[in-house]
Formats: C-alpha cells, sequence, structure tokens
C-alpha cells in the first residue's frame, strides 16, 4: 500500500500524542486533588509567534515560550482569597536538550504573600477588613491590595538539586486575580493592568533577555470534560460525526472556559535553551517540603497554620496533555506524579496495554471489542510516545522518556495562520497558497493545537488504518517493546476507517487567545458590572 505524504504526516501527529487522550490534567490523582495549588494543568511548549510573517520570521521568532498551567478549575468567583500560589511549593519547567530523559535546565518559580493587614476606623478601633481588596485597583502594587504576591526566578544547570543555581530576578510582581470589573474594570483594563506584569530579565549565561508573566488567565482548553467523564455521557452517533458539535461546547462556551487558571509564563531565546540538537524535550513539576506541622492555635497572620520542613518532595509533572489523567492507572496515579522520565519504564504497560480503547467499547458500544484494537502491544502508540518522531521532534540522542519536545529549528507561523490539527492539519491541507504549519502538535504545542480529536483517533487505532499492511509509516522499534509492527493494519482496528472520525464535540478552534505574550486570554471576571 503506497502511502501519500498528506497520510504519512497525518499518521505521525497521531503517534505523538499516544500518551494523551483528551484535555489537560485537572485533578488527575487522589493525592492532586488535595492540594490543588500545585496542581499542573497544563504545558505548553512553542516557538513564539507575536509579530511573525508568514515566512516565520520576524518579531518574536526566535524565542521559546514556556507556559505552566496551575490551579485547575477556578471559579471567577472565588472570593474573598481567590487563587494566590503557594508560597511553601517549588514550580518548575524542566528542559532536556540532549535526549537522555535528565532535566539540564530549569526554571524555578517561587512565591511570597505580604499580608498588608489593612483596617478601616470602627468607632474607636481600627479593625482588619475582610477582603484581599480595599478599593479599585489599577497600578502594580496598588495601595488598595491588603494582600500582595511576588515571586521569584531561578535558572538551575544540570540536576535540579545538585546543579548550579543562579538568581534571575527577586520579588517580581503578580497581578491580583480578576475579582470582578467594579474593582478592576472591563476586560481591556484589566488586560492592560496585567500587561504592566511582564517583565523583562536577564538569564544568566544567556546572551539574549527573555520575558516573564505570572498571573490568572482564562482556562484556554477545549474539552467535554463533564460529558467524558460521565461514562462518555453521549451518544456514539454525536462522538463519530466529526461535523456534530455538543450544545456545550458551543461556541467554545464549554463549562472550562468559563473558568479560570494560573500561569507561570517565560520567553527565552531558543539559543539559550538548546545544546547542538535542535530539539529540546520539556515538563514541568511541582514539589512541597516533606514535612507540613499544623497549629491548632495559629497566630495572626497569612497561613499562618503551617509550618512546612524537610526536603523538597515532587508531587505534580506534567508534560503531554492528560497522561495520568486517563492513561496511568488509578493507584500509580501518585507515584506517576512523583516521578521522572528518566524512569518511566515502569509505566509501559499503561501505553502498550491500554485501557482507554477498552473502556470507550464498553460505554459506547456496550462491548470492548467494538472499540478496542487487537495490535497487543501497542507499538504503533509506543514509538512516538516515549522518543519523538523521526525528521519531525525526535532528538539525535534520546532515551524513552514522557515529555513534550520541540523541534527549535522549524519556524513559527502567526496565529491567525496556525492550523488547529498541527502537523497533520498542514498536509491534508491541499491549497497552493497554503501558509505552511510544521509548528504545532506534536512538534511542541501552542494553545490553539486541538490535541483532543486527534489523540481520541489515535486511541482507537487510527494510525494502524493509515499504516497499512506493510508499515507503509515505517514505526520505530523500541527498546523492551517486541516489535509487532506488521500487526498495525487496519485489520486490527474495529472502526476501520471510521476511527478518523471520532471526536468530543467541541471546537478548540473557537477558543479565544491572544496573539503575543503570554498567549492565554484574559481571565474571566468574578463579576461583570451591571
Amino acid at each position: 500500500m503506497k502511502m501519500k505524504p498528506a497520510s504519512i504526516a497525518r499518521g505521525c501527529l497521531l503517534m505523538a500524542v499516544a500518551g494523551a487522550a483528551m484535555a489537560s490534567s485537572h485533578r488527575e490523582a487522589p493525592f492532586i486533588a488535595t492540594v490543588p495549588k500545585v496542581d499542573g494543568t497544563d504545558f505548553y511548549m512553542f516557538r513564539s509567534y507575536e509579530g511573525v510573517s508568514t515566512a516565520g520570521t520576524g518579531g518574536r521568532s526566535d524565542y521559546v515560550t514556556l507556559i505552566a498551567n496551575y490551579q485547575p478549575l477556578q471559579g471567577p468567583y472565588g472570593g474573598p482569597n481567590y487563587f494566590s500560589m503557594d508560597p511553601n511549593a517549588l514550580y518548575e519547567i524542566h528542559i532536556d536538550n540532549n535526549g537522555d530523559a535528565r532535566e539540564d535546565i530549569t526554571f524555578q518559580f517561587r512565591f511570597n504573600n505580604r499580608l498588608n493587614s489593612a483596617a478601616l476606623p470602627i468607632g474607636t478601633q481600627n479593625v482588619q477588613i475582610p477582603l484581599i481588596q480595599g478599593g479599585p485597583v489599577s497600578a502594580i502594587n496598588d495601595p488598595n491590595l491588603n494582600l500582595n504576591e511576588t515571586y521569584s526566578l531561578t535558572v538551575v544547570r544540570g540536576d535540579r538539586r545538585r546543579g548550579v543555581a543562579q538568581t534571575v530576578a527577586t520579588s517580581l510582581p503578580k497581578p491580583v486575580d480578576y475579582i470582578g470589573q467594579k474593582t478592576l474594570g472591563d476586560a481591556a483594563a484589566y488586560r492592560t493592568y496585567a500587561d504592566r506584569h511582564i517583565n523583562t530579565v536577564n538569564i544568566p549565561g544567556c546572551a539574549m533577555p527573555a520575558r516573564v508573566f505570572v498571573g490568572q488567565r482564562q482556562e484556554g482548553f477545549a474539552v467535554n470534560l463533564g460529558r467524558i467523564f460521565d461514562l462518555v455521557n453521549a451518544p456514539a452517533s454525536l462522538l463519530l460525526d466529526p461535523a456534530a458539535i455538543d450544545a456545550e461546547g458551543a461556541n467554545g462556551n464549554h463549562y472550562i472556559q468559563r473558568q479560570n487558571v494560573t500561569s507561570m509564563a517565560l520567553e527565552v531565546h531558543r539559543s539559550c535553551l538548546t545544546a547542538g540538537d535542535p530539539v529540546i524535550g520539556g515538563w514541568t513539576t511541582a514539589s512541597l517540603r516533606q514535612a507540613r506541622l499544623l497549629n491548632g492555635a495559629p497566630p495572626s497572620g497569612h497561613q499562618a497554620s503551617e509550618r512546612a520542613g524537610g526536603a523538597w518532595t515532587q508531587v505534580s509533572r506534567l508534560g503531554n496533555p492528560l497522561v495520568n489523567e486517563v492513561v496511568i492507572g488509578l493507584g500509580d496515579k501518585d507515584k506517576f506524579n512523583a516521578s521522572a522520565p528518566r524512569d518511566d519504564g515502569q509505566f509501559l504497560s499503561y501505553v502498550t496495554n491500554p485501557t482507554l480503547p477498552a473502556l470507550l467499547g464498553v460505554v459506547l458500544a456496550g462491548d470492548a471489542a467494538a472499540l478496542a484494537p487487537t495490535n497487543l502491544p501497542r507499538t504503533d502508540l509506543v514509538t512516538t510516545f516515549l522518543t519523538g518522531i523521526t525528521g519531525v521532534n525526535k532528538p539525535v540522542n534520546t532515551a524513552p522518556s514522557e515529555m513534550l519536545r520541540l523541534n527549535t529549528a522549524v519556524p513559527p507561523v502567526p496565529f491567525a495562520n496556525q492550523n488547529r490539527l498541527g502537523v497533520a492539519g498542514n498536509a491534508l491541507n491541499a491549497d497552493p497558497n497554503k501558509v505552511n504549519d510544521n509548528a504545532g502538535f506534536p512538534n511542541g504545542r501552542r494553545p490553539k493545537d486541538d490535541v483532543v480529536d486527534i489523540a481520541l483517533v489515535a486511541m482507537v487505532g487510527g494510525l494502524c488504518v493509515i499504516n497499512g499492511d506493510s508499515n507503509a509509516l515505517g514505526l520505530d522499534s523500541v527498546p523492551g517493546v517486541p516489535s509487532l509492527n506488521s500487526a498495525c493494519r487496519a485489520t486490527s482496528v474495529p472502526l476501520r476507517a471510521r476511527a478518523a472520525n471520532i471526536h468530543d464535540a467541541v471546537d478548540q478552534s473557537v477558543v479565544p487567545f491572544r496573539d503575543t505574550f503570554p498567549y492565554l486570554n484574559t481571565p474571566n471576571p468574578g463579576a461583570s458590572n451591571l
């Protein structure tokens, strides 16, 4: 069977999202659900496209943007405390630039929350107010703020705990969450206020200045979250019709779109991240102190009930989207969150023998065999999920491990010209006047990239339909996994060609984003003016 280039590219994209299944990570593990301030929800890594031409040049095209989102499902109305970051936590973004599944560069974020003890004269006494603001807010460190959040940024080269650590910045201000329009003005006013907190910083060892922003953003990921977790509460006719849109997801108005997250966004010149090979790997983690002592009679102050100490202990990890949420078994979710990419061999069976296709078969067709591909172990999923795709985002040398991989040599594409299906969508578009787009998922991940629908296609065997009877895609062998590529063919896929139609019935392409740093949209306000 001779494969067309478009089909090959599409197949490559399907391979890359094998470990993901539908969306970002929200409350994905038993322990992390109890500590939402350190729950990583999304990780993005892409060539910056602010101000770039259709040729992928100019503007910020030589920079790489890294965005780590934390604190899922923030209700905009969540006062009076809203969603400050945890001063007793360590948030990190890791870069592997030589393919050995170990961090070579780590960016560390630490937070400090200062209570100003704002008070009002009530009779003969000054009494502290119960809110984090005492009036309208529009300026950095506005005097009406009762709680000021700041953060430090450190770069570590080598091992994240034993490497060389150098300070990038201290006491950078973080904007207060979008409490509401009476406090912070309309969306345009809040955008102006938040943008004042974009800072230019100098990273030791890097000749080019970087930019950093930390603050609340609108949740940017489109997924039919409620229906998916309610045993896929939608008829097969809806999920297998690519033109169908669920009323809950129409116009991007799905549930999590109405929520907010907190983003740590960092833009670094690509020359400061690579080490010869243009391909880099990235992931984000959060750690807490090993010990926590609670005071039953805390003193006055902010978060004075807890005293933390001991070694940093990793409790959250995120590279590709939703690996832990719907791929890793329930009993190993906390273990995965505490693990490092170099140790991912212990989770291999969850990819070679995934349960999600069988579960989809049970809830959609009443029979696991109705949807689950039969080519086990699933080498079609393992190959690129753990190593990167040859010719797309595979490092020269690579140790199999789960992380997001980006080829920094591929030029960025302006936001308006981006294809939500990334590499596959670019290949399938036959328009001779099109703008080439090889800068999207799985080559890193941009906010607009729709990893949901393609991931579902991959899980139900769409790659094997494309692969045909003679391994037309040239799937690589993976150490420790039997090579059964010959079994990856259409006959192993119960849905056959219909596998390419499966989707979650919400549309990523209608989600609003910015085309400038930090790219994610202004958050939803807690209240609008009447």
